[in-house]
């Protein structure tokens, strides 16, 4: 397993109003966070705060290319981001235990925190279509250019981690600076994590390392 610091390239935040971040997404041009009971956006160059959206947003959130989807306490909800209506609504399948989302494959992946698990799901259903074992908390999760990444956050210690989507076996793993935790976790589909800090209101991007193609 490779284990190296993880680069911290820029912070945002913490912004007006919302003392919490939770889940992350991305939709090519700006960063989503779940922030209890809004889902915010900025603009990742200049960290300006462009979009807030009244919704219920208590962990993960994700984006398929077209809708947001968002977990509120037991359940996730699909979301138009032109207008902040939920569109419709499935289980969740930790029943309020969920963390991290991701959307990949055309299928949600949710994080089970305490359950150390990331499930895939369907996203017109919620039915569970498998299981991935981790050894660690799930915060949060994201998939790119086929590589499975996980964050975690243990007392002081977080780091993000890439895994084996069959296995689960740990490959990879960019430790974070003591204190400095990672809540929600998404790929801008490059160089760049971005990764929701917690009650400290912060997003922080990490750089992603680069593989050997």
């Amino acid at each position: 397993m490779k284990r190296s610091d993880a680069e911290i390239l820029k912070e945002y935040g913490p912004f007006p109003g919302a003392d919490q971040v939770h889940g992350v997404t991305f939709d090519g041009r700006t960063v989503w966070y779940g922030a209890g009971d809004t889902i915010n956006a900025f603009d990742p160059e200049n960290g300006t705060l462009v979009r807030s959206l009244d919704v219920a947003a208590h962990a993960g959130t994700a984006f398929d290319g077209k809708h947001l989807f968002q977990i509120a306490e037991d359940r996730i909800q699909k979301i138009d981001p032109e207008t902040g209506s939920v569109l419709a609504t499935i289980p969740a399948p930790g029943r309020g235990g969920d963390s991290g989302l991701a959307w990949a494959e055309g299928t949600l992946w949710v994080g089970q925190y305490r359950d150390r698990k990331i499930h895939q799901i369907d996203p017109e259903t919620g039915a569970i279509l498998r299981t991935i074992e981790s050894k660690r908390v799930v915060t949060g999760v994201t998939w790119v250019d086929g590589e499975l990444w996980h964050g975690t956050w243990e007392g002081d210690e977080s780091d993000i981690r890439r895994i084996d989507p069959e296995t689960g076996a740990v490959l990879e793993t960019l430790v974070m600076p003591p204190g400095t935790g990672v809540s929600g976790l998404e790929s801008d589909g490059g160089d760049r994590f971005f990764c929701g800090g917690g009650p400290t209101g912060v997003i922080r991007a990490v750089r992603r390392p680069k593989r050997a193609r």
